[in-house]
């Protein structure tokens, strides 16, 4: 399941990755509307959290141009406005809902949950290709009758390359999901990260699992 977060309190807009990634959840931030609705029309997300206040495009502006252009995915509002008025305006132009800062997380992932159930997109909390059962909720990965011990890093990266199966992950796409948008170490790590996967997940006596596609990135698959 992958979440947008378009929010321009940065430090916000990570806790709520943070928090959410906790959750099960594949998530990507924008900081500003312009960078949000681009995001948007380009990535097939399951669930929007769009902030009201945002520069460039704000958000009120941002869902209306969105429902526009036909797009239905579920946008929850988020607001330091609590006035009635504010919040009819929001459900007007195609907020799904609406939460008031400050809120708590717990509230945040329980309005999540709820959107999503209310259209259908509540996943299982165990991700499967072939023999390989990655439980979402436990943080457990088995491989046949074997329990796998991965680091957390290395469980984010799995649990991307498994959520967009048979598809190609590009190494920004992992870097982006594991740290933050602003990583500047070393890219190498994904590659060293990936063959640590590699040595638990496609150990001797399993089928390959883990593909490097050359110059682009890596994608899970059970492909020969």
């Amino acid at each position: 399941m992958r979440l947008l977060v378009i929010e321009d309190e940065k430090d916000l807009a990570q806790n709520l990755k943070k928090g959410l990634t906790e959750q099960g959840y594949a998530v990507d931030i924008a900081l500003d509307g312009e960078e949000g609705g681009f995001m948007a029309e380009i990535e097939p997300y399951d669930l929007i959290i769009l902030d009201l206040m945002l520069p460039k495009i704000d958000g009120i502006t941002l869902c209306k141009n969105l429902r526009e252009k036909g797009m239905t995915v579920p946008i929850l509002m988020l607001t330091a406005k609590s006035r009635l008025e504010d919040k009819v305006e929001g459900f007007d132009i195609g907020a799904d809902d609406y939460l008031t800062k400050p809120f708590s997380l717990v509230e945040l992932f329980v309005r999540v949950k709820a959107l999503l159930r209310r259209v259908g997109q509540i996943e299982l909390p165990v991700l499967e290709i072939a023999d390989l059962k990655i439980n979402l909720t436990k943080h457990e990965v088995i491989r046949g009758e074997d329990k796998i011990i991965l680091t957390p890093k290395e469980f984010s990266i799995l649990e991307l390359l498994a959520r967009n199966k048979d598809n190609v992950v590009t190494r920004s796409m992992l870097l982006d999901h594991v740290w933050d948008t602003n990583y500047t170490g070393n890219s190498n790590i994904v590659d060293v990260l990936i063959g640590s996967l590699r040595k638990k997940v496609d150990r001797t006596g399993y089928d390959k699992l883990i593909h490097t596609v050359y110059g682009v990135g890596f994608k899970l698959s059970e492909e020969k």
